[in-house]
């Protein structure tokens, strides 16, 4: 028939759109730089160069919410802390993501039941996405957070279907 029929069998692929949108999405996070406590010593370890976050499309930490899509609670979040993280949460572009680091993060930690400036659990302030327990997680505990986090982004409709009539 023509020259470049059966040409491109090995180089083009057939995908839908929504596909190709949540693995862009779920291959390139950009977390926030965010640390409150003990959690976000193990953080640093996570992005230092023994553990390759790039590997998992999250190598990149930004210091800007504008700039970030995945934000990390890592470590005790006071009272006086709480407006401040839904400052920035508020700031970050959509769509956007929350990972509670840590005991304190996720439900007050040791301080839950003395502690009356620490808030009981991030997810009070900022909807949570995936939990990372521990205190503090090792960090190879965050990179099982962020594949559970790539998984959730794989498994959420990007474009919008008609409603069946």
């Amino acid at each position: 028939m023509g020259i470049l029929e059966n040409q491109f069998e090995d180089s083009v692929i057939f995908a839908r759109a929504d596909e190709v949108i949540g693995w862009v999405r779920e291959n390139s996070l950009w977390p926030m730089t965010f640390g409150l406590a003990c959690c976000a010593i193990e953080m640093m370890s996570t992005a230092a160069c023994k553990y390759d976050l790039d590997r998992f499309g999250a190598g990149v930490f930004r210091a800007s919410p504008r700039q970030s899509d995945v934000m990390i609670v890592s470590g005790t979040v006071t009272k006086k802390m709480a407006p401040r993280i839904r400052l920035l949460y508020d700031q970050m572009p959509e769509p956007k993501w929350v990972i509670a680091m840590g005991s304190c993060a996720i439900g007050g930690g040791p301080y839950y039941i003395h502690g009356y400036h620490v808030v009981k659990g991030v997810d009070l302030i900022v909807p949570v996405d995936v939990y990372v327990p521990g205190c503090p997680p090792r960090p190879e505990t965050l990179i099982a957070g962020f594949l559970e986090l790539q998984k959730k982004i794989e498994e959420t409709p990007t474009l919008r279907r008609p409603s069946a009539a």
